[in-house]
């Protein structure tokens, strides 16, 4: 078997034209565009380049983009005092604070100073809680682009058996509650989880977010299952290759690959789409606080 592969660039490419012309009938409906504030504290290189093409893909979907960019030095009651006039800010929708502050920074006080509706990451314990009862809420990013690529293969996720490789507060937990929104059985595992190899192989749909290199090989992967491999994990190259490293996933790829029905490869799967769903959470946002429909596939 040679499972299909799941092209996160050209899902997410459709994502973002979706969301363009989303934000444009809201322009000629509204007069309103929607508008992402982006907070960057200061100068990790990996950090900066993520900011920079999320400016650049929020422009490209029409939408307004805000960057405000800080010294190390701030202080929390600074940082927090900017959170509070973007929240006061109708001209911003939705509200980022990329991850990670400097070690006198209290993450949790930032993420839940952020207004629950402008919190486009959904980090936000309201919005935690939210998606767990089943009410409107802002979806993570990653999550939401994996149940993404997950319906539009499957249709209906009903009645199939997940597992999801991981308990982060970032992937693994929200995964598997929208898993069970959509009427999975779903199984939360992780790396000490016993008899973890049995366990993926009764998936049919296993999801990996454990954040250890090619964790999972082929051998654990159920024939025909759905394989998300949210894993980013840069290893070495051996002498003498062309680039000195290369990035792979939480899953052995050629491996799992023979094995699956389907599976998103590393780079170039789940990857893409954690931008898309930003940009898509944003319009979201801006409609909902306009009492406009926002487009039903942008939407858990």
């Amino acid at each position: 078997m040679t499972a299909r592969i799941i092209d996160g660039k050209a899902f997410s490419a459709k994502v973002r034209a979706e969301v363009a012309t989303g934000v444009a009938a809201l322009k000629a409906s509204h007069g309103i565009t929607p508008g992402l504030a982006v907070v960057l504290v200061g100068e990790d290189p990996a950090s900066q380049v993520y900011v920079r093409n999320k400016g650049k893909q929020t422009v490209e979907a029409g939408m307004a983009s805000f960057e405000h960019k800080r010294d190390t030095s701030i202080t929390e009651d600074e940082l927090l005092a900017l959170i509070d006039e973007l929240n006061a800010d109708p001209a911003v929708h939705g509200i980022l604070c990329q991850l990670p502050l400097p070690t006198h920074i209290d993450e949790a006080r930032v993420i839940n100073a952020i207004t629950p509706e402008k919190d486009v990451d959904g980090f936000h314990i309201s919005n935690v809680g939210r998606i767990a009862t089943g009410q409107d809420a802002m979806v993570p990013c990653t999550p939401l682009g994996c149940l993404m690529m997950l319906r539009d293969h499957h249709g209906s996720l009903s009645g199939m058996n997940a597992v999801v490789v991981g308990r982060s507060n970032i992937v693994g937990k929200p995964m598997a509650q929208l898993l069970l929104r959509d009427s999975c059985t779903v199984t939360i595992a992780h790396s000490r989880t016993t008899n973890l190899a049995e366990v993926c192989r009764e998936a049919d749909i296993l999801v990996a977010a454990v954040g250890r290199p090619e964790m999972i090989p082929g051998d654990w992967v159920k024939p025909g299952a759905t394989v998300i491999d949210v894993g980013i994990n840069r290893l070495d190259n051996p002498p003498g290759s062309e680039k000195p490293t290369r990035l792979v996933g939480d899953v052995h790829f050629e491996s799992a690959a023979a094995v699956a029905g389907a599976i998103t490869p590393v780079p170039g799967g789940v990857g893409p789409m954690t931008i898309a769903c930003l940009l898509a959470n944003t319009l979201v946002s801006c409609c909902r606080a306009n009492g406009a429909d926002a487009p039903s596939g942008l939407t858990a």
